[in-house]
């Protein structure tokens, strides 16, 4: 089938994987250029195509719709991108999904404190850095002997592994940290001078010694746009006044960011209910006490209680990787955490289990519409707001903040973490 059109914003990092797929199958893969972020994907044209709202997004001549970054890419790959036998598409499947749950998590919450998008603690930084250590350290083990990933030559598994780090190398890993890693340093530098990725990313400039910043290199396959979004026009005048620390796109999250963002919940009447007053005494007590107190305190005037189920279970495999999932969202919720609390739980087994979670927040609405910061994982959960006063609810708080029973499939509980 022929695309129409690609939909996404100016130096994307996962529209990067479709177009370099693309130049590499000969595919032809227009960009749409009259694309605004923040207005383009909020008109209901659009979103009746691509309900979720996110890019990068493909539309077919035919009428057809792609969402997702490795659905795109994948569509687009020639057998050689996607392997050519089960054995070889089962490889590059998998490091696809290496990529996305054990490097983009920990990658995206160290780029976005440099690029100032997030105030991570020294906890969720240090916690960050060693398993982003972690997952290059399998890298660079497994490609002591290889050139690339899988077999002799690219694959759509080197080119989402080299762009989920594509912004890890401009802004985080300074040589002190990088040289660790030999082997994946010269695997990355082979692949992004590759011809056909080149001519997608351009240049790349590694994260020099200081950790200055430098201006993330443009894509010749996306036009600049005059009526650029408001985000990406506030991370380009840094840029024009010279700020040293502040770089020019925050390329690592799902959409542009600009550096600060009004708290959406600075207007909302504070309520009785004291967040932290009923952490601290989470922490402290067995949940014998902690629920009884939470409902004793629980102001449903002010704040609400959701439920959230993940929409794809089928698609879980290994529990670590479910767990690196919620991790992952946590991480990404930072600045959420002064006035939200969960309890997301993950229940069953390898290849037999879902996510399901509890979240109290400020206010009556769906907390994450109040700030784009806050919808990259989002749209992947149903939400349902609870009535505070029903006997479900609290039984299904009581269950959450224990941590026991089962899903509605019957799957036991497994593991779970806590959002406070």
């Amino acid at each position: 089938m022929a695309c129409k059109k690609l939909y996404t914003y100016p130096d994307n990092f996962r529209a990067y994987k479709a177009l370099i797929a693309a130049k590499y199958s000969g595919v032809n893969l227009p960009v749409a250029d009259d694309f605004v972020f923040g207005e383009t994907n909020k008109k209901p044209d659009f979103l009746k195509k691509f309900p979720s709202g996110k890019v990068p997004a493909l539309e077919l001549v035919d009428g057809t719709c792609l969402n997702e970054s490795n659905a795109i890419a994948y569509f687009v790959s020639n057998d050689q991108l996607k392997g050519k036998d089960a054995l070889t598409k089962a490889q590059v499947l998998q490091w696809m999904n290496f990529a996305d749950f054990e490097i983009l998590p920990a990658a995206s919450t160290l780029v976005y404190s440099a690029l100032g998008a997030m105030q991570a603690n020294k906890q969720t930084a240090d916690r960050a850095k060693d398993d982003l250590g972690k997952a290059l350290k399998v890298l660079n083990d497994y490609l002591l002997s290889r050139t690339f990933l899988v077999g002799e030559r690219v694959t759509l598994a080197d080119i989402a592994v080299c762009c989920t780090l594509l912004n890890a190398y401009r802004y985080v890993l300074e040589p002190n940290m990088r040289n660790k890693y030999g082997n994946v340093n010269r695997w990355f530098v082979t692949v992004v001078n590759q011809p056909d990725v080149k001519a997608v990313i351009g240049g790349v400039e590694m994260c020099p010694a200081g950790g200055a910043k430098p201006a993330a290199a443009p894509t010749p396959a996306a036009k600049d746009n005059k009526k650029a979004d408001k985000k990406a026009a506030k991370a380009e005048k840094p840029k024009a006044e010279k700020k040293a620390k502040e770089p020019e796109n925050d390329d690592m999250l799902d959409e542009p960011k600009p550096e600060k963002s009004k708290d959406p919940f600075a207007e909302m009447p504070k309520g009785t209910f004291d967040m932290d007053d009923f952490k601290r005494f989470y922490s402290n007590n067995d949940e014998v006490k902690s629920v009884p107190y939470f409902w004793e305190k629980f102001d449903p005037a002010h704040y609400s209680i959701w439920r959230c189920d993940y929409k794809y279970a089928d698609e879980l495999t290994m529990v670590f990787m479910s767990c690196n999932l919620i991790g992952g969202m946590f991480q990404r919720l930072e600045k959420l955490r002064k006035n939200a609390f969960a309890s997301v739980c993950l229940f069953g087994e390898n290849n037999n289990s879902t996510i399901s979670g509890i979240w109290v927040w400020k206010g009556q609405g769906l907390a994450f519409e109040l700030s784009e910061d806050w919808q990259i994982d989002y749209p992947s959960y149903d939400w349902k707001k609870l009535d505070p006063a029903s006997e479900e609810t609290k039984k299904l708080v009581d269950q959450y903040f224990k941590w026991e029973g089962t899903d509605l499939e019957g799957r036991k509980f497994n593991q779970g973490k806590i959002f406070k």
